[in-house]
């Protein structure tokens, strides 16, 4: 031992790693380095619909469903319960939506798609938390069951209505805009020069402030009022505690059981918001098979965010802005999203690289170049592909981000009281 009190001839100790922390500063730099490359785009495939204010806020619709899908996710596996039922959930959800908004109003409607989701996510937090169900199996069911019942009550309570059907429901009432005052005419004049970057902007901003649907402005606040749930408050750590060890949980006196219930209610009840979201302001009616695997695609989001709410909540943005320009724009600027895509392929590459991560950035570089080829042998793409877009991109950006994702331990593992 020396003076200073090391031991002579001791290895120096390794540095400690510099963790990366996404804060918002560097979301707000991915943003505008995201817009950048995106007006580089624009100019090049001369596709301006790619950052127009209607694409933005068409982007913006197709999300909040994802969203609030993914969101319900979320809850329910940061408390260990996987919850594969979200499908069947936002199914409930907008018949019970629908239903309500028919009789009563649209934001009654709401309510009610919320309730529909609960109600499916009892079902699944009876067979998973307190019997023990595969948690796979039970949200398979929950599924198949909400497709069988929602088309028997179509059929009994909407078919005799004009516009009704055994598979429809007549025509319902929408739910309000809003707009920031003073900003709309200077944006949409911005937006209407196309010069780069700064038209590009104006759309953006245009397409967040103008003539947005209440309801999404309430999914907006359901997303931040989750993250100061989860991640701010007693009963949040609680909560998330049982997803990571739900014995050492019990140990310290929580209530395993309780928190479970409440996590897939509120999953279920956020599904059904999606579900509502579907039937009162994207569709303007409830019709069968309307959610078109977005409760799916909500778990991709979710997977993509890393289990975080800020990170799912981008993940559904480019779910929905894929979705939004395949029904707006069609092949068009469907095909100026492979130079995109083969850009940040590209990207990816170089960040692999220099972690020295040579597999994934060999992966990733011969994507990027087999996408870029495509666009310049070709002028549009496919009809197929162009519908398989918002699919074909959930696949792509799991699969990249695939190396940094950490779910809750106990995620899916049975557990029972007094014994683990």
């Amino acid at each position: 031992m020396t003076a200073s009190g090391l031991t002579v001839g001791a290895p120096p100790e390794a540095p400690r790693a510099v963790r990366f922390r996404l804060t918002w500063r560097v979301w707000l730099l991915v943003v505008l380095m995201f817009l950048l490359l995106l007006s580089f785009v624009r100019v090049v495939s001369d596709a301006n619909d790619l950052t127009s204010s209607g694409a933005i806020g068409a982007s913006l619709a197709a999300a909040v469903p994802i969203a609030m899908a993914g969101l319900g996710g979320l809850w329910s596996e940061r408390a260990g319960v996987v919850n594969i039922g979200l499908e069947g959930m936002m199914i409930l959800g907008t018949w019970f939506g629908a239903y309500a908004a028919f009789n009563w109003g649209p934001w009654q409607g709401v309510v009610f798609g919320a309730v529909g989701g609960v109600l499916g996510g009892l079902v699944h937090a009876i067979a998973t938390v307190t019997f023990g169900v595969d948690h796979i199996v039970s949200g398979v069911a929950i599924n198949i069951l909400a497709l069988g019942w929602t088309r028997y009550l179509t059929s009994l309570t909407f078919a005799d209505y004009p516009g009704g059907g055994d598979t429809q429901s007549p025509p319902l009432p929408t739910i309000g805009t809003m707009s920031l005052p003073g900003l709309d005419d200077p944006l949409s004049d911005l937006e209407k020069k196309h010069w780069f970057f700064v038209s590009d902007l104006a759309g953006l901003l245009r397409g967040l402030t103008a003539n947005v649907s209440q309801l999404i402005v309430v999914a907006a606040l359901l997303i931040v009022l989750s993250y100061f749930v989860l991640w701010r408050t007693a009963f949040g750590l609680r909560l998330r505690s049982c997803g990571e060890s739900p014995v050492a949980a019990e140990s310290l006196g929580v209530n395993v059981y309780f928190y479970k219930y409440v996590a897939v209610l509120v999953s279920g009840g956020l599904a059904g918001v999606g579900g509502a979201f579907l039937a009162i302001v994207s569709g303007n009616l409830y019709r069968e098979g309307q959610t078109g695997g977005r409760g799916f695609i909500g778990l991709a989001a979710m997977i993509f965010g890393n289990w975080r709410p800020a990170g799912m909540a981008a993940g559904a943005g480019i779910f929905g802005y894929t979705d939004a320009l395949q029904l707006r724009s069609g092949d068009t600027s469907i095909h100026a999203l492979l130079l995109l895509i083969a850009l940040l392929l590209f990207a990816v590459a170089a960040w692999h690289f220099s972690r020295l991560n040579r597999r994934w950035a060999t992966v990733a570089a011969i994507l990027g170049g087999v996408t870029l080829g495509t666009y310049l042998v070709s002028d549009t793409v496919p009809g197929q592909f162009t519908s398989a877009a918002p699919h074909i991109t959930t696949l792509l950006v799991l699969a990249l981000a695939a190396q940094r994702l950490r779910m809750p331990k106990a995620d899916g593992l049975p557990y029972r009281r007094g014994g683990g």
